[in-house]
């Protein structure tokens, strides 16, 4: 007979099976309060790493105007394409050919940029696309791309205006000019909002607003487009004439002291990213210095007047247009010009009759009437790099070194501090720092007597007229006046009988002054070297059209110049260029 069966103790297995299933769900509540209480805030955290991104939100920049709200420099939106490194290279690896074409890159360079950031989660691909050009390489879907709105600056008049702009990099922060000067009043403030992102990067939705972007400041400059463009036609065309290596012109207005034009030649485009450096990139205007020559005569004459010695009508021998002064040294005329009044001197722009004033005075005299009208120091306009010049202290001077300096050489300007000391002269003798800024403060000072700036005028005006060095600086219906200078440029082994530097300073109308504008033109290659013939003629062209822009009154009748042949018209420019007595 067979043993029974035994019987399965069900209960016992149901026993053992509750007890797993008491035990999982214990496990499970145990690790639901661990996630969901005591780790709240450590799961939160990293989920949060994974999924919530805090996103910068670019701030517009700051448009750039002209005196008439002109737009001089305004920034465009554009895309700019990135990626994810590692999950372009997992997952859209065959695809990096294409990837490379659409972007019009190679595909080593693509590959190679990729590997370097392998291990980031951001890496550019190509910036500052048009957008619609950006939609179309999106549109291809290759994992781990995505755009971004960015800005390009973006400067209408091009290098017109380019030394005075500047430009900004490719992540729009100033880096020259006024784009660099006023950074953080155009700049703005970028905002932040929080995202949540897939695991792909792409946006699902926004979370909050943090911070709202602050949109940079219109800043209004005091540059008048129209000059601007006025003077650098003028300036340009010029420096193809004389075939000369570099100029400059400064228009400065006289009652404000604001500064309506600066141009430079040559120039850069500021709108090309692959941009020139150097030379064409640097603004002449405020950071070159050169020496002035004979258009620093005008402020000899002040100071010797100032200090009593002489007046207008006193009379100084130049026979027989030569002087030997210490050291052996003889300083020249281009003529000689025999006896002349104060006034003489500077339409005949004596050397020997700049000496001989300045023997009459201390070196303290001459030294403080150069620094008064701000020779050897920054104006104040704020721009980047701007030069102080050089004026050496009088305590250091050798007799010689004060009669080099009272007709040209021996201390070195901006073209800017002349203009801003020429606007002196205009402004009834007090000195104002220039602005690039429309309305900007800009305080003045006394810096001579004005019935002392109103003879200098006077005489100013004879330069331009019959008799002087620089009748082509001569406007139709206006009075003007001016200085021109003609200097040697200093080169390797001293100073280069064959290169010249070309000047003129001068205001209009002398009756009232509204502009006061400055011309240098460095190296005229074409024979002609002469401040009245080189630098006088671009003056009288801009300053006649500046003031009709302007609707400056005219203070004159029409006065035709009687027709000269060309050796007339050099022996009415010639002027003594003289040379350097510096020990």
């Amino acid at each position: 007979m067979k043993p029974r069966a035994r019987q399965p103790n069900y209960r016992i297995r149901l026993y053992v099976v509750a007890m797993f299933l008491v035990l999982a769900t214990t496990g499970l509540v145990g690790k639901a309060v661990a996630v969901q209480i005591l780790g709240k805030e450590f799961y939160q955290r990293e989920g949060d790493a994974r999924h919530l991104r805090d996103i910068k939100i670019t701030a517009l920049r700051g448009m750039i105007v002209d005196r008439n709200g002109e737009p001089l420099a305004v920034s465009t939106p554009v895309d700019s394409l990135w990626a994810h490194p590692g999950e372009l290279l997992a997952e859209g690896s065959e695809r990096l050919p294409e990837l490379a074409g659409a972007l019009d890159i190679s595909l080593e360079v693509l590959t190679q940029r990729l590997a370097q950031r392998a291990d980031k989660e951001f890496v550019f691909l190509k910036r500052h696309m048009n957008p619609a050009d950006a939609d179309e390489v999106l549109a291809l879907e290759i994992p781990g791309v995505h755009k971004q709105r960015e800005f390009r600056r973006y400067y209408p008049a091009g290098e017109a205006l380019a030394h005075i702009i500047g430009y900004t990099d490719i992540d729009d922060r100033g880096q020259e000019g006024l784009e660099l000067a006023f950074e953080d009043w155009l700049a703005g403030k970028p905002g932040v909002k929080r995202v949540v992102q897939d695991r792909r990067g792409q946006r699902i939705a926004d979370v909050e607003l943090i911070r709202a972007a602050e949109p940079g400041k219109t800043l209004e400059l005091s540059v008048d487009r129209r000059i601007q463009y006025l003077a650098y036609r003028e300036l340009k065309a010029a420096m193809l004439e004389h075939r000369a290596s570099s100029g400059t012109v400064v228009v400065i207005d006289v009652p404000t002291g604001e500064i309506l034009a600066m141009v430079n030649q040559p120039s850069y485009n500021p709108n090309a990213r692959a941009r020139e450096r150097g030379e064409a990139v640097r603004n002449r205007a405020a950071t070159d210095v050169f020496e002035p020559g004979s258009v620093i005569k005008t402020f000899t004459v002040a100071a010797a007047l100032e200090s009593g010695a002489v007046t207008p009508q006193t009379v100084i021998d130049t026979t027989p247009g030569q002087i030997q002064v210490s050291g052996g040294y003889t300083i020249k005329d281009i003529h000689s010009y025999g006896r002349l009044d104060i006034g003489g001197i500077l339409t005949k722009s004596s050397n020997v009759g700049a000496i001989k004033l300045a023997q009459q005075i201390s070196d303290e005299q001459l030294y403080d009437m150069y620094r008064r009208f701000g020779f050897g120091a920054a104006t104040g306009s704020g721009f980047p790099g701007e030069s102080h010049g050089v004026l050496p202290d009088y305590r250091r001077w050798r007799p010689v070194e004060k009669l080099s300096i009272s007709y040209g050489y021996g201390l070195s300007v901006t073209a800017l501090q002349l203009a801003n000391a020429y606007a002196a002269l205009g402004n009834g003798g007090r000195l104002r720092q220039p602005t690039f800024v429309k309305g900007g403060a800009n305080p003045d000072d006394a810096i001579i007597d004005p019935a002392l700036a109103g003879t200098l005028l006077g005489m100013l005006e004879n330069i331009v007229g019959p008799g002087g060095t620089a009748g082509r600086a001569s406007v139709p219906y206006y009075r003007v006046g001016g200085k021109t200078g003609t200097s040697r440029r200093a080169g390797g082994g001293g100073y280069q009988q064959s290169r010249y530097i070309s000047a003129f300073g001068g205001l209009a109308p002398t009756s009232a002054p509204r502009l006061a504008c400055v011309v240098v033109i460095h190296e005229p290659q074409a024979g002609a070297y002469f401040g009245g013939l080189v630098a006088a003629p671009v003056f009288g062209r801009v300053m006649g059209g500046a003031l009709r822009l302007l609707d400056v009154p005219p203070d004159s009748p029409l006065v035709v110049r009687a027709a000269m042949t060309a050796e007339e018209e050099i022996a009415a420019a010639a002027e003594s260029v003289g040379e350097p007595v510096l020990p």
